[in-house]
């Protein structure tokens, strides 16, 4: 049985944190990083049906979704080898890895330049660690699983409804944008709200 009630949690504290500073994203930023790491600190409460692999692709499923669309939860699952093509988001994001250790590979935004992409960095976001994406930050990435044994997990918050967002997949040798919009993998969400194992009379 996992423990939801973690999930619960920061999905009130992220709706507490949007109502107050949602136009203010190096504030988002911040106190959402502070939320996510207390939850990726605890791998009780994320359902196996979340967390399952594929051997075909990287999977990424939407655990909440703000009814106004002011934020996403979703956790991706990686298996050894799998990434993603090089993307932006267009929008903040947090990144925080509950399982095994993944690899960001980051671009220079390629703007209105043509051209081949300019690699701008790299490091590994370990478990525990939460890393950070927005235009005004750096939105233009890859993200791999950097391990060789082992699936990896992360738990992403967007400030947005990530899966319906237009956002772009780039070509690395000429820079060439081309529109995309992920979607989710599943078509049910975690119960977040049954309470009944906690309010049973004892």
């Amino acid at each position: 049985m996992t423990n939801i009630a973690r999930l619960r949690g920061f999905v009130q504290d992220m709706t507490r944190l949007v109502e107050r500073h949602g136009a203010n994203e190096p504030r988002m930023l911040d106190e959402g990083e502070a939320c996510l790491r207390a939850l990726i600190t605890h791998d009780d409460w994320l359902p196996d049906a979340f967390a399952q692999p594929s051997p075909t692709s990287y999977r990424q499923y939407l655990l909440y979704c703000d009814p106004l669309e002011r934020f996403s939860v979703v956790s991706f699952v990686w298996l050894p080898g799998q990434r993603t093509p090089i993307h932006d988001h267009t929008v903040w994001g947090l990144v925080g890895v509950m399982r095994g250790e993944e690899q960001c590979d980051e671009y220079a935004d390629p703007g209105q330049a043509a051209g081949p992409l300019r690699p701008s960095g790299t490091h590994r976001v370990k478990s525990g660690d939460v890393d950070r994406v927005s235009p005004r930050i750096g939105d233009v990435h890859v993200v791999s699983n950097a391990g060789h044994d082992r699936p990896a997990i992360s738990i992403h918050v967007y400030g947005a409804n990530i899966g319906a967002v237009r956002r772009h997949s780039f070509d690395p040798a000429t820079g060439v944008p081309r529109a995309f919009v992920s979607g989710y993998h599943n078509t049910t969400l975690p119960n977040l709200w049954d309470r009944s194992a906690e309010t049973e009379p004892r």
